[in-house]
């Protein structure tokens, strides 16, 4: 059973999956057509089918950055392949604004990947021949902009990624960390509603990607992307996500935030993932929260999103309880030096 932290009926939707199947074999359609066959995984390797997503139901609300992540084979980047349309679905249904992959079009298809959403693999696609700019314009160019057009959006998307001044360099002329950037850039320049990025770090040296961690919080700041991501690194996705969904053997074992994950595991599966993740870094000073009393510190309070590691020495330091405030500034609580001590002992 997957547990999730479900989007709110407030919260508008950019992607919807529903009951996701991706099987790989001669006529796994039609046998995933009638649903009174068994679809264990016995038995469909019995038939001699390869199960690559498993009934997969979630939502992406717009503006978030949800995390697909698992072991290699898990079934991560089939998934998202089949969200962009890259795979047909053998069952079930994936809604792009409002769009369905499954009944669309080719055109339909063609237009979604050109105009509403865009991706970013690990392996950079950069076209050796083109320069910097002419990658980046390339994208426009598919989509039929004229030149000079094309070539100005590129320029604007160019300076954001922070690469002005190599227009004119080719792929082979830039550092590995530069071909990212390139990269980025072109999957930035038609503007997408929905950015898909299957390991776009993990080819990089360990420096060059917290750089380029660094450089993604930076532009979704300002850019406020819905963005799917792929990672086997639960370090990146804790660090990038709004959300996490982990999978095993093609399946979600469970969607949530990291302090989600961490403190509430859905099996022993997800436990032994998230084992080794320092708790003070993903739980936030809810974990540690007691009612309000008269004693507070007249200090600056604390945010109640706060993590733990971040408000430890002032806890520690702290000879009053310091007040908790949600995100409008009212007193929700307050957190001391025992409550922080009681939460180590758990």
């Amino acid at each position: 059973m997957i547990v999730s932290t479900s989007v709110q009926n407030n919260e508008s939707l950019a992607l919807k999956a529903v009951d996701v199947w991706k099987v790989f074999g001669t006529d796994c359609e039609r046998y995933l057509s009638n649903a009174s066959q068994p679809r264990d995984a016995q038995t469909l390797g019995r038939l001699g089918y390869i199960t690559g997503v498993r009934e997969a139901s979630f939502e992406v609300r717009e503006g978030e950055i949800f995390i697909l992540m698992g072991l290699s084979g898990s079934g991560k980047s089939t998934l998202l392949r089949c969200l962009t349309g890259l795979y047909p679905l053998s069952c079930g249904e994936v809604m792009i604004a409002n769009q369905s992959l499954a009944s669309a079009t080719s055109q339909q298809l063609r237009d979604i990947r050109r105009r509403k959403i865009s991706m970013v693999f690990q392996n950079f696609g950069l076209l050796p021949h083109l320069t910097v700019l002419e990658n980046i314009a390339f994208p426009l160019r598919m989509n039929g902009m004229p030149r000079e057009q094309r070539l100005q959006e590129a320029r604007r998307v160019l300076e954001l990624v922070g690469l002005a001044g190599r227009e004119s360099f080719y792929p082979h002329e830039l550092s590995g960390g530069q071909q990212q950037r390139v990269g980025i850039a072109r999957s930035l320049v038609t503007d997408p509603a929905i950015w898909f990025l299957d390991e776009p770090f993990s080819a990089l040296d360990p420096l060059i990607r917290k750089e380029m961690q660094n450089e993604f919080i930076r532009l979704q700041s300002s850019l406020r992307k819905t963005i799917v991501f792929v990672t086997h690194d639960f370090d990146e996705a804790v660090r990038l996500g709004d959300r996490i969904a982990i999978m095993q053997h093609g399946e979600i074992l469970q969607i949530g935030t990291a302090e989600d994950l961490v403190l509430r595991p859905a099996n022993d599966y997800v436990k032994a993932f998230v084992q080794d993740i320092p708790r003070e870094k993903v739980v936030s000073l809810r974990a540690l929260l007691e009612p309000a009393s008269a004693d507070m510190d007249g200090e600056a309070p604390f945010s109640l999103e706060m993590k733990v590691g971040q408000a430890a020495q002032r806890l520690i330091e702290a000879d009053r309880p310091i007040a908790v405030v949600d995100a409008d500034g009212a007193v929700v609580g307050q957190v001391s030096r025992a409550s922080y001590s009681k939460w180590l002992k758990k």
